[in-house]
């Protein structure tokens, strides 16, 4: 699959993780609601952050010719998504709630910062 193809599955499947993972934080906890969009979150999360790691990094050096330092955050995402549910599949509420912030702050809002950096698609596309 070629890198626009894969960079709009990426888009089409994290946009909807920002206002999911604004809803987990901010709304009530515990609910239906809350673990049903939870659940649809973290599948979203893992599935575009393993997308991410199949685009080569354009932006920056690049390790095995692939893979750049943006690509830590698909890391973070492939190993926090699991500890999160495993935690609070075991009733450990803090530490869900600590992985899931360091989840939302990094992948989406460091992360998501990045993209907006010259060079990037969505600086093009918003800054023109």
């Amino acid at each position: 699959m070629d890198y626009d193809s894969l960079m709009y599955i990426h888009l089409f499947t994290v946009v909807p993780c920002i206002f999911l993972g604004a809803y987990g934080l901010l709304g009530k906890k515990g609910t239906a609601v809350h673990k049903s969009l939870g659940k649809i979150y973290m599948v979203l999360m893992l599935f575009t952050a393993s997308v991410t790691l199949f685009m080569p990094a354009d932006v920056g050096g690049r390790f095995l010719d692939h893979f750049g330092w943006i690509h830590l955050f698909s890391f973070l995402t492939i190993w926090t998504v699991p500890t999160a549910y495993t935690a609070i599949r075991k009733g450990n509420i803090r530490a869900h709630q600590r992985k899931m912030i360091l989840l939302y702050i990094g992948a989406i809002g460091i992360a998501g910062g990045f993209t907006l950096a010259p060079g990037r698609y969505l600086h093009e596309l918003f800054f023109g």
